[in-house]
C-alpha cells in the first residue's frame, strides 16, 4: 500500500487554524474552550472532516470524532488519533492542533490512495484540554474515559461564571453521542514536546513511554492584617510570609528529589495587597509532578506536614483544596515499540522519554492501549506565541504517525 502524506496541506491547515482567535495586540491566538473563537475552530475542523467524507459525531461533552470506515464494513473498534484545538491565552499554533490535523493528514493519505483501512480510523478533538476556563483540564477525554461524571462536567462553572453545558449548547456542540460510546482499539497522539530535551540533544522523534503524575492544590492562609511599621515580627500572623515560606518549601521538595519531582506556584494573591500592611490572607496554587506515584505521594505528604507545622508556628489558619490529581501513566509498550521501529525505518534519530505535560492520551490510556510521539520544540517554549517547531520536523512527525498507523492496520 503506497500511502503518501501531504505535508504541504498539513502545514497550511495548521496555519489556517492558527489564524482563528488571533490576538493582534498581544500576539499568538486565544481559543479558550467553548468561546466564540473556539467555535470557529471547531467549525473549521468539522468542515475539513466532511471534506474527507468522514462520519462526524459529537458527544454530549462536545468531543468531536471524524471516522473513516474500514474496508470490511464490519463493527471493528477504530484506531484513534487525536488531541485538542482549545488553547491557553496568547498561545502558539501547535499545541493540540498539530495532533488533530496530523490525524486528518493520515486519513487524507488513505483517501488520496483510494483505499480503506482494515479497521476504522477515527480522528478526535477533545473538549477543554487546557482547563483555562473550566477545571479540571483534559476534561473531555476524562469524561470520555469514565473518570468524571458527565453531569458534573456539564454543571461546571467557569472562571467567567458561565456553566459549561450552557456554553456547549450556545456554540452548537452539545452532541447526542454518549461519551465513551466509541471505544478505540488503540490510541495515538502526536504532539510537540513542549520541553527542551529533543532540541538540546539534536533528536528528531520522541518515543513517549510514560507521563508524569500531576497534583494541583490551592492553599488559603488566613492571618491578621496589621501595620507594617509598628508590629514586631514575633507578634505577627503574616499570611504573606507563610505563603512565601510554603512556596520555598515546595522548591526544596523538588530540589531534594534529585530532579524527579517538579514544583510550581503559578498563582498567588495577597489581601489587602498594600505595601505597608501585613497580609491578612494569601491564596496560592501548588503544582507537583513526578513520573513515580510513590514519590509524588511523598511530596504531597511532606508539603502537607509543612503547612501543619508553619500554621502552628505563625498562628495562622491554613486550608487546602485539591484541584486536580492524576496518577502517572505508563503507555502501551507495543505501541511505543512500533513508534520506535517506524522512526528507525524512516532513518530518524529518536529517544525514549517521559512527558512532563498532561495530555488527552493519559485519559484514553485508561480504556485502550495508548502512546505518544513527540517532535522538538524550539527552546522548549510552549503556551506562548513563540512556540515553534520547524516545518520539516512537523512533517517528519506526521510521517512517523502515518507509518505506525499503516503498519498497525496492514
Amino acid at each position: 500500500m503506497n500511502l503518501q502524506l501531504d505535508g504541504a496541506l498539513l502545514l497550511e491547515q495548521i496555519r489556517l487554524l492558527g489564524e482563528l482567535g488571533a490576538d493582534p495586540v498581544h500576539g499568538g491566538r486565544t481559543r479558550i474552550a467553548l468561546s466564540d473563537a473556539e467555535k470557529a475552530g471547531r467549525d473549521q475542523l468539522v468542515a475539513w472532516m466532511k471534506a474527507l467524507d468522514l462520519e462526524v459525531r459529537i458527544d454530549r461533552i462536545g468531543n468531536i470524532f471524524g471516522t473513516l470506515p474500514a474496508a470490511s464494513g464490519t463493527g471493528l473498534a477504530p484506531l484513534m488519533m487525536g488531541s485538542h484545538i482549545d488553547t491557553v491565552t496568547n498561545a502558539g499554533a501547535l499545541d493540540g492542533c498539530y495532533g488533530v490535523l496530523a490525524g486528518l493528514a493520515v486519513v487524507r493519505a488513505y483517501r488520496d490512495a483510494g483505499v480503506l483501512p482494515s479497521r476504522p480510523i477515527t480522528v478526535a478533538a477533545f473538549t477543554n484540554e487546557e482547563g483555562v476556563r473550566y477545571q479540571p483540564d483534559m476534561m473531555g477525554s476524562l469524561v470520555y474515559a469514565g473518570g468524571l461524571d458527565l453531569q458534573q462536567a456539564l454543571d461546571t462553572i467557569g472562571t467567567d461564571g458561565t456553566r459549561l453545558g450552557d456554553e456547549l449548547a450556545r456554540i452548537g456542540y452539545a452532541g447526542d453521542l454518549q461519551p465513551g460510546a466509541i471505544v478505540p482499539h488503540e490510541y495515538l497522539e502526536l504532539h510537540i514536546e513542549q520541553g527542551p530535551i529533543l532540541e538540546a540533544e539534536g533528536i528528531q522523534i520522541g518515543v513517549v513511554e510514560n507521563l508524569q503524575g500531576i497534583s494541583w492544590q490551592q492553599v488559603t492562609v488566613q492571618g491578621n492584617a496589621n501595620h507594617a511599621g509598628t508590629t514586631p515580627t514575633h507578634l505577627r500572623h503574616d499570611a504573606g510570609y507563610v505563603a512565601c515560606a510554603a512556596v520555598n518549601e515546595a522548591r526544596a521538595i523538588a530540589r531534594d528529589s534529585a530532579g524527579t519531582t517538579l514544583a510550581t506556584t503559578g498563582c498567588i494573591a495577597f489581601e489587602p495587597n498594600v505595601i505597608n500592611v501585613i497580609p491578612r490572607k494569601a491564596v496560592f496554587t501548588v503544582d507537583l509532578r513526578d513520573p513515580d506515584e510513590a514519590r509524588l505521594q511523598q511530596a504531597e505528604q511532606r508539603f502537607a506536614a509543612f503547612l501543619e507545622r508553619i500554621a502552628v508556628e505563625e498562628g495562622v489558619k491554613i486550608s487546602s483544596e485539591r484541584l486536580v490529581r492524576f496518577e502517572p501513566v505508563i503507555f502501551d509498550a507495543t505501541l511505543a515499540g512500533q513508534i520506535e521501529a517506524s522512526a528507525i525505518r524512516l532513518d530518524l534519530s529518536h529517544r525514549r522519554m517521559t512527558s512532563g505535560a498532561g495530555h488527552d492520551a493519559q485519559m484514553i490510556a485508561r480504556i485502550a492501549p495508548a502512546a505518544m510521539i513527540f517532535v522538538p520544540s524550539r527552546g522548549g517554549i510552549s503556551h506562548n506565541p513563540r512556540e515553534h517547531t520547524d516545518d520539516a520536523q512537523l512533517v517528519m512527525g506526521a510521517e512517523v504517525l502515518l507509518d505506525v498507523v499503516a503498519r498497525r492496520l496492514a
